[in-house]
């Protein structure tokens, strides 16, 4: 099967359970084949773990969910060695986010020293704990979850962390037809019961997707535009913090990502154009006037892209 085919029932199986969210499921599975992460941004009730769940069982993996918490320590978060006294020796209990998608709730609500926690997992795919290495099962995916309201009790998150994110997607409020559609899912029992009629993918398809991306070309015109696109980022009169050279790579990633997806060998400017905003909106951060003015990320991004001429 392809990456065309294998997108197209990723997105199918998903909506089994989950209802509408199409962007969101899609730069999952994009994060998800790139061995990125998604940072989601929703308000409570969005099924936000749900689709985390329904994701876990689809690649057949195991599933963990970490509540964050103003007094959570990073051990709760990667794990610890404890002693036992019967064999008077020390034994390592590995942590939650040993598994092979983790749901980081509510991320916001943690102080930066256990944030700081996730960072080798997210980059390095694994673990020191008392001097010694642990790899992360593969596939390893974070899909970590804020509130956009209350901030009360939040802290924000580094620059650092948000940068190993590859995607931060917007969750809004459902549609008149969508709520219509979960109201009748609920009315017919719980959705969550549906996952376990889902068929994992077979073993390898991960792997499969990826070496077709590998494979996708990038002419030197989309090559530049990625590169201008960071440019104007950073010089951006409404920017404090542009795209770093991190945030290009992923955004040039994705796009390759994308072109497989749509079944192409070759990357459009378009494929750059429109995951643009998803791998960008996190890492960018405004200027005071700018948010005096009412502007967000998104609508910097779309001031940044429409100042740039699109390759032909």
């Amino acid at each position: 099967m392809t990456t065309k085919d294998i997108a197209a029932r990723y997105a199918d199986q998903i909506h089994r359970v989950v209802v509408g969210q199409d962007e969101t499921v899609r730069l999952s599975f994009i994060a998800l084949l790139l061995r990125g992460h998604l940072l989601i941004e929703g308000v409570p009730g969005t099924a936000k773990t749900l689709l985390a769940r329904t994701v876990a069982r689809l690649i057949g993996g195991t599933f963990k969910r970490i509540q964050f918490t103003p007094d959570l320590m990073p051990s709760d978060v990667v794990g610890t060695t404890v002693y036992e006294i019967s064999t008077s020796s020390f034994r390592t209990r590995t942590g939650p986010v040993f598994a092979n998608v983790v749901l980081a709730d509510e991320i916001n609500r943690a102080p930066a020293k256990t944030q700081s926690a996730l960072l080798e997992a997210m980059e390095e795919r694994q673990v020191t704990l008392e001097g010694e290495s642990l790899a992360l099962p593969d596939p390893f995916l974070v899909l970590a979850t804020q509130n956009p309201v209350e901030y009360e009790g939040t802290y924000p998150l580094p620059e650092a962390e948000l940068d190993r994110f590859v995607f931060k997607a917007i969750v809004r409020y459902p549609s008149a037809d969508d709520e219509r559609a979960i109201l009748r899912a609920h009315d017919r029992g719980q959705p969550s019961a549906k996952i376990v009629e889902i068929d994992p993918f077979p073993h390898g398809t991960l792997e499969e997707c990826r070496g077709e991306i590998e494979n996708v070309t990038v002419e030197d015109s989309v090559l530049d535009y990625v590169v201008r696109i960071a440019a104007e980022s950073r010089r951006s009169p409404d920017l404090i913090l542009g795209a770093s050279p991190r945030a290009a790579v992923h955004l040039l990633r994705a796009a390759k990502a994308a072109a497989a997806i749509d079944g192409r060998d070759f990357v459009t400017p378009d494929d750059v154009k429109s995951l643009a905003t998803p791998t960008l909106r996190h890492r960018l951060v405004l200027k005071a006037e700018a948010e005096i003015e009412g502007l967000d990320a998104d609508a910097v991004c779309k001031r940044v892209l429409a100042r740039l001429d699109v390759p032909r």
